[in-house]
């Protein structure tokens, strides 16, 4: 595909994204850890700013913190939109005439600015769309162009820690793709209902967690020994995470989490202060049904 087209396509496609966001979507996990759907878009919108004084010449330093902080201020949407339209429209124009661009990493041919462009808003198109239960499915022709660029690119992506560790491939394009760039090509609401679960247990915010929960709830907590108590349904739930909740100094930290189908695991550390102050650190199997969480068995180290 020709650049120029391949960038176009691909701004359209994410701003397709950005129009479709509700509101009240904003504050929606996605698949970039701890990025919100705002925090997504005001990402790319700041890219798009930027866009424009580099092609025309300026330099990062001449640039400087122009773009930093929250870009998309009231109007989240069209400050959005008109970022895209005008970062198209520069890109168009500076491509017929060639010639390269002040990156933070040196000169840069302006065909190869466009393509890290092209790739970043469809990649982050995918995260948006996943992540506000929009449309996924990405253009085939542009999968397959940014794929081959970016077997040159991968490598030196991965070094710089521009994107996460691959994922397993698969033999399909965009599932290979997105893997490529670090992306569980399967994330979805199960992912979603984890993220906001973890941060509702971190705040403290009973009410928010048990509104990701199903009605009949299977809660075994970590005692008594050996196999802890075993409770079910919202009510029951609410009382034993009531107490653990309220303990002193509580501090719920997530290590680390995965989801895979309708099974989820997480790994934390349970910490709290008072007069005994310590921590235990454990293992919560999840099971997951029409979104929501139907089953929570949590595990300590001995």
């Amino acid at each position: 595909m020709e650049v120029n087209t391949l960038h176009q396509r691909s701004l359209d496609y994410f701003a397709a994204r950005v129009n479709a966001v509700r509101q009240d979507q904003w504050e929606l996990p996605t698949p970039c850890t701890d990025w919100t759907v705002r925090d997504l878009v005001n990402h790319v919108t700041a890219e798009d700013l930027w866009t424009v004084p580099l092609l025309d010449g300026a330099s990062i330093e001449e640039v400087g913190d122009r773009f930093e902080g929250d870009v998309l201020g009231e109007r989240a949407t069209g400050s959005a939109l008109a970022s895209i339209e005008a970062a198209a429209t520069s890109m168009a124009a500076h491509l017929r005439r060639g010639g390269t661009v002040q990156l933070s990493f040196g000169e840069t041919p302006t065909t190869e600015y466009a393509m890290q462009l092209a790739a970043d808003h469809l990649v982050h198109g995918w995260d948006l769309a996943v992540a506000t239960d929009g449309d996924a499915t990405l253009d085939a022709e542009a999968v397959r162009t940014i794929a081959d660029w970016f077997d040159g690119q991968e490598e030196l992506y991965r070094g710089a820690g521009a994107v996460s560790a691959r994922r397993p491939v698969t033999g399909d394009a965009q599932h290979d793709l997105l893997a490529r760039f670090g992306r569980d090509a399967a994330w979805g609401p199960n992912h979603r209902t984890l993220v906001r679960f973890n941060a509702a247990f971190g705040a403290a915010d009973l009410d928010a967690a048990l509104a990701l929960v199903t009605d009949d709830v299977i809660f075994e907590s970590t005692s008594p020994a050996p196999d802890g108590q075993r409770l079910a349904g919202r009510a029951a739930v609410r009382t034993a995470w009531a107490e653990v909740m309220g303990t002193a100094g509580m501090a719920f930290t997530e290590e680390e989490s995965f989801v895979s189908g309708d099974r989820g695991v997480v790994r934390w550390n349970y910490a709290w202060a008072g007069s005994a102050p310590g921590h235990v650190r454990g293992v919560d199997v999840l099971r997951f049904r029409d979104g929501l969480i139907c089953e929570k068995f949590s595990y300590v180290k001995g």
